[in-house]
């Protein structure tokens, strides 16, 4: 598609301008006076253009670039993804592919991408920037090696009011608590008052529905409630137990705020400036909250207006996310959603390798600093900072968990996971309303599961859910 060049020149100068950044760097690879093509699966052309197409082609205006949207392969009947992107691939042949962490997986094992490793120890690749662990995750992803890179990542984080540490002289959280370290210290908080004025310890979650706060839980630890690969249920056990009867006792100490408590106040919704106060950590009402970057743009929007700024929270801060005790530096809360590979046939890797290179290099990073960035935060830690000195290393502090609660969810029946998640919110509810003793659920819940997934089902598999960041968004 040459349609783009007419438009995107022109806004690349200009941004260049705006920015006062020039692009910089040094590129041993590509030729820069050498025309060649290179074929880019993505979401639209002009989300790419946008987001890396144009600095890309400022630098290497001889590059011609083509984009194959993916969209085409969700449009059909097919829940077999992976069966319609690899025909998707076989088909449009691009040089550059776009996967999800488990498409990622797949294609590597399968011999589908081009090998990484050499052609960054060759050209001296700038890996000491990057985010903890990430390369170690990719690797690992990959069968011990690395076919992709990724510029931006979403991570997660505590942020807490310092203040309300301060009035109840409660010592402040800290970086790798676990989360009966910090579920015991959101219990510190006073609990009484009208639920729309009152002091929270913590927001966790949409709802207090016992299974999703679990499976909160669960996650950090690595445990999972169904083996999928061998067709069985594992969730009454006693680690299952223990994660239940500590979600349990958190729900019931009336600590938790929880995002579902505002469609509840519905008044509060009558104006913008009651609309930037709903949430209790911003109107100086939570003491803790788990919540990403977008986060702090809340705070900045709420700051900016005149009429709210002086009664949003001002003396915050921020620390890693709770962790399981089994894995203290690790966490699924950390996720990477874009992963640019190179095809193992493509007939254009220096073109694919050196659009990698700078996608992930310190010179793009910079560039795209100087602007929100809607993909997550750059793998580049030097431009992860806050010149009012808040804690932003906790966005990376953590390394990424390889744990996937969803993990050969596909080899399951086809409604097993809609018809569990009724079943175990439905036996919950018992053990939360007094009427079920919690052993007693797990055991229907074991045998319950087993029996669905027993199930013959000719139709096609479950497709799985998407995996949060808890994003996700992890075995």
């Amino acid at each position: 598609m040459k349609a783009w060049s007419k438009f995107v020149i022109p806004f690349v100068i200009i941004a260049i301008i705006l920015s006062g950044c020039s692009f910089g760097g040094t590129n041993k690879g590509l030729d820069k006076d050498k025309k060649s093509t290179l074929k880019v699966m993505y979401y639209d052309e002009g989300s790419f253009f946008q987001e890396y197409g144009m600095v890309f082609s400022a630098l290497y205006p001889n590059v011609e670039i083509e984009i194959v949207s993916n969209q085409v392969m969700y449009t059909g009947e097919s829940k077999d993804y992976d069966a319609e992107m690899y025909k998707f691939v076989e088909e449009k042949k691009p040089d550059i592919v776009l996967l999800s962490p488990e498409q990622y997986k797949k294609m590597a094992q399968d011999g589908k991408l081009y090998d990484l490793d050499a052609v960054m120890e060759k050209e001296k690749y700038d890996s000491e920037g990057l985010i903890p662990g990430m390369l170690d995750y990719l690797r690992e992803l990959g069968g011990g090696k690395l076919f992709a890179l990724t510029p931006n990542f979403y991570s997660q984080v505590l942020f807490y009011n310092k203040d309300l540490f301060d009035k109840y002289q409660i010592e402040y959280p800290t970086d790798r608590m676990s989360w009966n370290e910090v579920l015991q210290m959101a219990r510190r908080f006073p609990t009484d008052g009208d639920a729309k004025d009152r002091i929270y310890g913590l927001k966790m979650g949409y709802s207090e529905d016992l299974f999703e706060v679990a499976n909160m839980l669960a996650s950090s630890e690595g445990i999972n409630y169904v083996n999928a690969s061998q067709k069985q249920m594992t969730i009454n056990t006693d680690s299952w137990k223990n994660i239940f009867q500590t979600a349990l006792d958190a729900i019931g100490s009336d600590a938790l705020y929880f995002e579902n408590m505002n469609n509840q106040e519905s008044d509060m919704a009558q104006s913008y400036e009651n609309y930037l106060l709903r949430d209790p950590f911003i109107s100086g009402r939570l003491a803790m909250a788990i919540g990403d970057s977008n986060y702090i743009n809340q705070f900045k929007q709420a700051s900016s207006n005149e009429q709210v700024k002086d009664k949003i929270v001002k003396n915050w801060d921020l620390v890693t996310v709770p962790v399981g005790q089994q894995n203290p530096d690790q966490t699924n809360m950390v996720a990477f959603h874009n992963l640019f590979a190179i095809s193992a046939d493509s007939p254009n890797k220096e073109a694919a390798w050196e659009f990698l290179r700078y996608i992930t290099s310190d010179e793009f990073a910079r560039v795209k600093s100087k602007s929100f960035n809607y993909n997550g935060m750059s793998v580049r830690t030097k431009y992860i900072t806050d010149v009012e000195g808040h804690n932003y290393a906790a966005f990376y502090n953590l390394k990424p968990s390889t744990f996937n609660s969803y993990k050969d969810f596909e080899k399951l029946p086809r409604n097993f996971w809609d018809q569990f998640r009724a079943a175990a919110q439905q036996e919950l509810q018992k053990v939360q309303e007094d009427k079920q003793a919690l052993n007693e659920a797990l055991e229907i819940l074991q045998v319950q599961g087993q029996e669905m997934l027993l199930k013959e089902d000719p139709a096609a598999p479950e497709e799985a859910p998407a995996a949060e960041v808890n994003t996700t968004t992890a075995q």
